[in-house]
């Protein structure tokens, strides 16, 4: 009888999922206290992981295998119960030992505010201004909700500040976001403009500075790929559109660090958290392979 794969992304062998020598760290952060419509994000990493272990490590669009960088997971960030203050606090001092070394670090949330500490990390790292791709079907530039200014649907807005926005994928949000996006000039393409080609992808990128972030709340995709979200909303990202971007940006950019967060897993739905797991195994491959054309990598290599 062979034994399972080990409970890591990709289910690698120790050798290939060494902290000490991995290039990927993949981080998860179960998360889950300001969720505002239906619950289960915390159980996000650990179904994320769980279908990794059944991805192919060859990738044919690559021709390679990008495992071979080194990926390691961490164990998983527990917060604090005191509020979301609190533990959004806890979190940006964990992820600061973590990108002291440069290497690469994917976060697997968890609710959408997990991005904020470690977006405002590289923002204050950088020695240019941040950009931020948020693919997503929300603005997230609320001031507050619910009681905090610390709720996922606030996570943009406290970062705005330091960062240079681009959003793609929008298509929920309120007369106030909107007018924010209007008077800070924010590059945005709605849901719907992703549907009529591709030209939108040219404004993205001429957008965003030369150090990028992105963040992918998994309700950016259309919820017949994905309906495993906190907040699914009609219309949406497809898959290969959105591979095409991502490759480009990082063939074009230096992608600093990444997140992929708010799936909520359905029971007896396996589909969902698969493409998750392989869209974690895509921004991968393509971070190794922008290492290759010289510069567009958060390790040299």
């Amino acid at each position: 009888m062979s034994e399972a794969p080990p409970r890591n992304f990709l289910g690698l062998a120790p050798a290939d999922a060494d902290p000490k020598t991995a290039g990927v760290l993949i981080l998860p952060v179960p998360y889950e206290a300001t969720t505002s419509y239906q619950g289960g994000a915390r159980n996000g990493p650990r179904a994320i992981l769980d279908a990794s272990r059944a991805v192919e490590l060859y990738d044919h669009e690559l021709d390679d295998e990008p495992y071979r960088v080194g990926v390691a997971t961490l164990p998983e960030v527990c917060l604090s119960a005191a509020g979301p203050q609190a533990a959004l606090a806890e979190l940006g001092q964990e992820y600061a030992r973590l990108v002291s070394d440069g290497r690469f670090v994917i976060m697997l949330g968890g609710e959408h505010s997990i991005s904020g500490p470690a977006i405002l990390e590289h923002a204050a790292r950088g020695a240019s201004r941040l950009s931020v791709l948020q693919l997503d079907a929300h603005a997230d530039l609320r001031d507050e909700w619910e009681g905090t200014p610390f709720s996922h649907a606030c996570v943009m807005r406290r970062v705005l500040d330091e960062v240079i926005l681009v959003q793609v994928g929008i298509r929920a949000l309120s007369i106030e976001e909107r007018a924010l996006m209007r008077s800070r000039e924010i590059t945005a393409v709605f849901a719907e403009e992703i549907t009529a080609g591709e030209r939108w992808m040219d404004r993205v990128l001429a957008a965003l500075g030369a150090e990028v972030y992105v963040t992918v709340d998994v309700d950016y995709f259309d919820p017949s790929l994905v309906p495993a979200a906190g907040t699914p909303e009609p219309g949406g990202g497809t898959w290969y559109p959105t591979l095409r971007l991502l490759r480009r940006l990082f063939a074009e950019k230096r992608v600093v660090a990444a997140d992929v967060v708010e799936l909520a897993p359905i029971p007896g739905m396996a589909a969902p958290d698969f493409l998750v797991a392989k869209l974690v195994y895509k921004l991968i491959g393509y971070w190794k392979h922008g290492r290759r054309t010289g510069s567009r990598s958060a390790r040299k290599g």
